[in-house]
């Protein structure tokens, strides 16, 4: 297991979100908050105070492209979560983990670790 780390998540559905923070906690590690909106991770992008960020690629039809820029851009390191029924993400953005939907809890912390360097 990876050292406890301060997770945000961005996702537009609350009950995933839900999910994601029960496997979250039981790994051992505390949420930074969720945002559901890409104004919205925007804003608590530029707050900072966590570690890491799950990212589900698309918000209510929006593409999260904008997040992971300013994630990049910070040196945030984040993990790109999706149904998998989306384009390839931009060259940018192809090297960062994938979390595939439907979550498992066992698929949670090697994502964390391969975005975290580990």
């Amino acid at each position: 297991m990876t050292e406890p780390r301060s997770v945000l998540i961005v996702e537009d559905e609350s009950l995933i979100a839900m999910m994601l923070e029960d496997f979250l906690d039981s790994l051992g590690h505390s949420l930074a908050g969720t945002c559901d909106t890409v104004p919205e991770a925007l804003a608590r992008v530029e707050q900072g105070g966590f570690d890491v960020a799950i990212l589900d690629v698309n918000l209510n039809g929006q593409r999260v492209w904008p997040v992971a820029d300013r994630l990049a851009a910070k040196g945030i390191p984040y993990i790109l979560a999706t149904g998998g029924h989306i384009e390839p993400p931009p060259p940018e953005h192809a090297a960062a983990p994938v979390l595939s939907k439907p979550f498992t809890l066992d698929a949670i912390e090697p994502a964390l670790a391969a975005a975290l360097g580990g």
